[in-house]
């Protein structure tokens, strides 16, 4: 748990900091040193455990630099390269140390902008570090399944042999889950054909093939919802009903059909969705709760009523809003980057819902 509120520390630090930050050393100074100090609990004042701007030279090149190296017993044990935070971290970004892992011992390598740590090591070929990291961390939207690898890293209970050993499958189970993520949202033809032919007994025509390409995005975005309403379930005492479906009073069936056919609720909606839902419960039934899902916004709305507004949650664009309601039911968007600045606007949901009851 300690090392979890440690996490949420530097988390809570980049998010009210971050903006303020412009260049790569600050970066460094707010956000990279206390995630190595902090976080992994190294010294970094102790040259013998952390030394920054670690001089490797490789052939001709004399007197080049990686940002920090971190050692064990005199030995460079992981190397650091840095950022600006905001910046993408891809692998062009990455080229010093491509050539420093070749000529060190080290066998992790870490490419982070302060906010995003990408961790490499050589399961591709002795001595040459991969193109493809390994495991991948967020500060602002931490993997709990990241956790226990990342504590391997730490100096109190750092175990390269282990790290190396699980690198493997933490490797590509990072890339099957972002193949399913996009085939889940946006199907392609392929997978589109294979779900067509385990449940369809006719010929797959074309017509078919787009028939169920709609099927298919929405069995997903259903199957989604099931899970995360089976996770809620089990984090969370009493019982949280499954996000209704219940068409609007108001609107016509072909409108409804229409509408249905052209909004896809994405796993970002459903989670600010459970995260609202188990805001308000404390004030009103979980299952008076319900989403409504449009083409521009995902409503949350009180006995499914549109005239009881709870809040609107605007996540078709980059950047993310909520919408808030006040008394005379005006809504004002907030920006919000991630999932969890929806806990801020806690009291203000809860009087909303409060107005109605």
């Amino acid at each position: 748990m300690e090392f979890i509120e440690k996490l949420n520390s530097l988390s809570a630090k980049i998010r009210q900091q971050g903006a303020a930050i412009q260049t790569e050393e600050a970066t460094k100074n707010a956000f990279v040193m206390p995630f190595i100090n902090t976080v992994l609990g190294y010294d970094v004042f102790d040259p013998m455990e952390v030394t920054p701007e670690y001089v490797c030279d490789i052939g001709t090149k004399k007197g080049e630099k990686i940002d920090y190296a971190i050692l064990k017993d005199g030995e460079v044990q992981i190397l650091i390269e840095c950022k600006k935070i905001g910046e993408p971290l891809n692998i062009n970004h990455a080229s010093q140390l491509f050539r420093y892992f070749h000529v060190t011992n080290a066998r992790i390598s870490i490419l982070t902008n302060g906010q995003v740590y990408k961790f490499f090591t050589d399961l591709d070929a002795p001595n040459k570090m991969d193109e493809k990291p390994f495991l991948e961390l967020d500060l602002l939207d931490i993997d709990e399944y990241a956790i226990p690898e990342l504590v391997k890293l730490t100096k109190s209970a750092f175990d390269v042999e282990s790290i190396i050993n699980a690198a493997g499958e933490l490797k590509y189970v990072s890339q099957i889950k972002k193949v399913i993520a996009t085939q889940l949202s946006v199907p392609d033809e392929d997978f589109v054909k294979l779900i067509a032919s385990r449940v369809y007994d006719g010929i797959i025509t074309q017509k078919v093939r787009d028939q169920f390409a709609g099927l298919t995005r929405k069995a997903a975005a259903q199957f989604l919802n099931d899970q995360v309403n089976e996770r809620l379930k089990s984090a969370m005492s009493g019982s949280i009903s499954t996000i209704s479906a219940a068409p609007s009073q108001e609107a016509s069936a072909s409108e409804e059909k229409t509408e249905e056919n052209k909004v896809i609720t994405t796993l970002e909606e459903m989670e600010g969705f459970h995260i609202v839902k188990a805001i308000v419960r404390s004030v009103v039934d979980a299952k008076r709760i319900v989403q409504r899902d449009t083409q521009s916004y995902c409503g949350i709305l009180l006995d499914d009523n549109n005239r009881k507004p709870i809040c609107r949650l605007h996540f078709n664009r980059n950047q993310k809003y909520i919408g808030i309601f006040d008394q005379e039911k005006n809504e004002t968007r907030h920006p919000i980057e991630s999932l969890d600045e929806i806990y801020n606007f806690a009291d203000q949901l809860r009087d909303t819902v409060g107005l109605y009851i």
